[in-house]
């Protein structure tokens, strides 16, 4: 063990140093309370043996100050004493201590002591080792639990939760919440032609191209049902929503995944309506949702693999109708991203 030995007595030290070296233990000497405290905030220690009379510090208050600075992680200390009533043993163990020793110690009666500590202190740091990885373990069990098994990206109870928390957040700061909703243009299609085993493959590449799209730790890609996915980015406005929602479809259609049965393009693609709004008091995170999915209805309405946007008010009332949001949407006009890509703008309506 590493045994801090603590005492005024410079001859003391050395006898106790010297007995204890042949049990085969490492030690740390301290000549008094105070540079005990300091060795025991630099260095591990197993075990403590401390004088109880002392200068600057004594043995008592030392005790209680190692129980602090230890915090939930416990060491033995055993009191060494020339004092040997009943009072002194009783008020070092209620100072802290774990055993009480009278000066001249017998070797024998200190290695055993030490020896049936060292046993309680090798099952306390086992207790505490199992602990840590039964934390580890529930961690790990609550991220499972908030994960899609398919895809990776967080499943719908997350996301029903994460979107309430940011709502919240956002209404308390007066800051704008986005959303967007996407799915994956004719997958049934796909599915039946290629397998539910590519179907499968095909999104877990389009959840690693959607999270690609977010380039923020706060922003959140959820698989929000079947091949539907939801992407919820706090602290972004509509030009902010927009960015990402483009950069989304553009990077799914860069996966270039063969879809021969699709009635928008020759390769997988996605169709997404976006929203974003500061919250108030009349506003609810079910009507964020309803905007983009109406959005989302609009995109694949106008054609499909594009997306389209829509703000509104708290009555459905107050914005541009919905044909004509996406329709806008869908025109070849400078954006934060600058003009949207030519393959939006050529496939006709279904």
């Amino acid at each position: 063990m590493n045994i801090l030995l603590v005492d005024d007595s410079r001859t003391a030290r050395a006898a106790l140093t010297r007995m204890l070296a042949t049990m085969g233990h490492v030690v740390m000497e301290a000549s008094d309370g105070a540079q005990a405290l300091e060795r025991l905030r630099q260095e591990p220690v197993d075990l403590v043996l401390l004088d109880v009379q002392m200068p600057r510090l004594d043995g008592f208050t030392a005790v209680r100050q190692m129980r602090e600075i230890q915090g939930n992680r416990w060491i033995p200390i055993i009191f060494l004493s020339a004092r040997e009533t009943d009072a002194d043993l009783e008020k070092g163990i209620l100072a802290g201590g774990d055993d009480y020793l009278v000066k001249p110690v017998s070797p024998v009666v200190l290695g055993a002591k030490i020896r049936a500590l060292q046993r309680i202190h090798d099952m306390q740091r086992q207790t505490v080792e199992l602990s840590e990885r039964l934390a580890a373990a529930n961690r790990e069990l609550a991220q499972l639990a908030r994960q899609d098994g398919l895809t990776g990206v967080a499943n719908r109870h997350h996301f029903d939760e994460r979107l309430a928390q940011e709502f919240a957040r956002a209404r308390r700061h007066r800051s704008p919440l986005g959303l967007v909703l996407g799915d994956v243009d004719d997958f049934k299609a796909y599915n039946d032609h290629y397998g539910h085993q590519a179907g499968d493959a095909c999104l877990q590449r389009i959840a690693a191209a959607l999270s690609s799209a977010c380039r923020r730790a706060t922003d959140l890609v959820a698989r929000y049902g079947g091949e539907e996915f939801a992407l919820i980015l706090p602290d972004t406005d509509m030009a902010g929503v927009e960015k990402v929602c483009n950069a989304a479809r553009e990077r799914v259609e860069a996966l270039a995944i063969p879809h021969a049965r699709s009635r928008a393009y020759p390769v997988i693609t996605m169709s997404f309506g976006a929203t974003a709004l500061v919250p108030d008091g009349s506003t609810t995170p079910i009507l964020l949702i309803q905007w983009a999915d109406q959005a989302l209805y609009q995109a694949k309405l106008g054609g499909r693999n594009r997306c389209a946007t829509w703000a509104g008010s708290s009555d459905g009332t107050g914005g541009p109708s919905m044909q004509e949001r996406a329709s806008s949407q869908l025109e070849a006009r400078p954006s934060s991203r600058g003009s949207v890509p030519a393959s939006v703008l050529r496939h006709g309506p279904s």
